[in-house]
């Protein structure tokens, strides 16, 4: 359903479409003659080559992505973006081909500067001017399909309702069709039952419905047979509707493995090119962080060994990515180095923490050498928390979904611990609220979304009252 909306094709939607993938190529070649002619350059040979040029790559790499409902109502900013992007690769792809074939040197320098530097504005123009007429075209109520639930439940209503609310996506609801009535499932006028489930089928026939979204629980599986038996007669679009949000889904979607679909439920969110782009921001940021605080983190070694006895490096087995034990490293800032057993967590004013420890711990500092722990892909920047094994072993007994956490890295800093959930953990709701927290970032992660949980957290490091 994401897809693109329109499913009544027309010549209108077959011209647009055309004229989105030949824009960019006229465009370009449009703006090349004029600049041309603007400096009295005469529009030779090796103009024409080039212009033959842009007229294959411009399509293929300066193309707009292909129209989807979600595309069509988002933001124009990213479209722009996108194009401004694409317009930089295929100069850079044309002057890589100018100077394997020393064409290059033909060309007038102010032609090919003042080109490449105007023809993003009437390119990214007209682009966004397609997209805005494709979706007056493609939103017009004539390719609005009609459609009705089976079974009426909060998963149908929800569904239901946000159709109701995105008209772009061209769906328009008839109703709901369920066994019970109306007054038993406390239907609201909007909310329109149109008959109980074997009335579905002939009502589909008569009225021409195009769409059935059947959202009926799963533990009913033999009705939901029975009902597809039903509806073969009919030319409608069916989808089931699994009533999946029972559980605690942690970023769900649906796919499918050798031609057999299947609902991921709980998976990580650096799957792909995502797990990819994760790593690579990790590697870049603290490979930059430890060349700037290398001094820093040579003084702070020597201060940890001279003014107290043991070693200077703290290093505490934690759990890691799949639960897996891992040793996370710090600057020791106590008299004792607890790693196994009943380990007690700080406090405030505690009597192992030495005097440098205090400061070190006010400020996280004692926190950096696990930059090291990034690099070796142990730790990520960004992520939950490890805790001390002893903790994790108490604590996933009682709180339900504990363990999912470790479906990713282990960060430095946390969506928890820049929303107020750092420090000691006095009760299992302290944990509780800091585990919710680290499932919500599992939901929810994007490059975004890290740089703004590390850019909260060296805002936080000034003034931080949880850090003892």
């Amino acid at each position: 359903m994401t897809e693109p909306v329109v499913f009544k094709r027309s010549i209108a939607i077959a011209m647009l479409t055309m004229m989105r993938a030949i824009a960019p190529a006229i465009v370009a070649i449009g703006m090349l003659v004029g600049v041309s002619v603007f400096y009295g350059i005469p529009f030779g040979s090796h103009f024409m080559m080039l212009a033959v040029l842009v007229a294959i790559l411009a399509p293929l790499i300066v193309r707009l992505p292909p129209v989807t409902s979600t595309q069509l109502v988002s933001r124009q900013g990213p479209t722009a973006a996108g194009l401004l992007f694409r317009w930089v690769v295929l100069l850079f792809m044309l002057l890589f081909i100018g100077y394997l074939t020393k064409f290059s040197a033909d060309f007038s320098r102010r032609v090919i500067i003042t080109w490449f530097l105007v023809t993003p504005v009437p390119l990214i123009l007209l682009s966004l001017g397609l997209n805005e007429v494709m979706r007056r075209v493609m939103f017009a109520p004539s390719n609005a399909r009609s459609a009705v639930f089976a079974g009426y439940n909060d998963v149908s209503f929800a569904l239901a309702d946000r159709l109701r609310k995105n008209p772009e996506l061209c769906v328009s609801v008839d109703g709901f069709f369920d066994d019970r009535s109306a007054e038993r499932l406390g239907l609201a006028s909007e909310q329109n039952l149109l008959g109980g489930l074997p009335d579905l089928g002939p009502y589909v026939k008569e009225h021409g419905v195009e769409v059935i979204f059947v959202a009926l629980p799963m533990r009913h599986v033999q009705r939901v047979l029975d009902l597809l038996e039903d509806l073969r007669d009919t030319t409608a679009s069916i989808y089931y509707v699994p009533d999946v949000f029972v559980f605690d889904l942690i970023q769900s979607r649906t796919g499918e493995i050798l031609g057999m679909p299947v609902v991921a439920m709980c998976e990580t969110p650096f799957f792909g090119y995502r797990g990819v782009v994760k790593r690579m921001m990790d590697l870049g940021i603290a490979s930059l962080a430890l060349l700037v605080l290398l001094p820093l983190l040579l003084l702070v070694a020597l201060l940890v060994k001279f003014t107290s006895p043991g070693p200077v490096i703290f290093k505490q087995r934690r759990y890691g990515l799949d639960g897996q034990e891992i040793y996370v490293y710090k600057f020791r800032t106590m008299t004792v180095t607890e790693d196994s057993g009943p380990i007690r967590q700080a406090t405030v004013n505690d009597s192992r923490v030495t005097s440098l420890g205090r400061v070190l711990r006010r400020y996280s500092i004692d926190e950096l050498p696990q930059l090291f722990n990034v690099l070796e892909g142990t730790m990520s920047l960004v992520g939950p928390r490890p805790h001390a094994i002893a903790h994790n072993e108490e604590y996933r007994k009682v709180i339900k979904g504990y363990m999912v956490r470790h479906k990713v890295l282990p960060g430095m800093t946390g969506l928890a611990q820049v929303s107020g959930c750092r420090g000691e953990t006095r009760t299992v709701e302290d944990m509780q609220a800091r585990i919710e927290y680290d499932l919500d970032y599992l939901r929810r992660w994007s490059p975004k979304l890290d740089l703004k949980i590390i850019l909260k957290t060296a805002l936080l490091l000034v003034n931080d009252r949880k850090a003892y």
